[in-house]
């Protein structure tokens, strides 16, 4: 256990960040999960915007690092042309 009071308030400032982080990181991860199970291309052309933008405050914020948002943007972006593709 710590002794100093400088470590001591370490200790609690990373916890409030680590519960903060992945408050986030979970929101925009279910956000992915839904985007990813829709099936209707006007419904999910509406949404990426928002889903994209969650991804780009969390590489902001540091959370993830922004290779794997730029990745992962770029697999819905396709899912959602894909989408947009099968119903012309």
């Amino acid at each position: 256990m710590a002794n100093h009071k400088s470590a001591l308030k370490r200790i609690r400032q990373n916890e409030k960040r680590r519960l903060h982080n992945r408050y986030y990181y979970k929101t925009a991860r279910n956000a992915v999960k839904k985007l990813r199970a829709m099936t209707d291309s006007n419904e999910a052309a509406q949404v990426l915007p928002k889903v994209i933008s969650m991804v780009d405050k969390l590489v902001k914020r540091g959370i993830i690092h922004k290779n794997k948002s730029a990745n992962l943007k770029s697999k819905l972006m396709r899912h959602v042309n894909k989408l947009n593709a099968a119903t012309v």
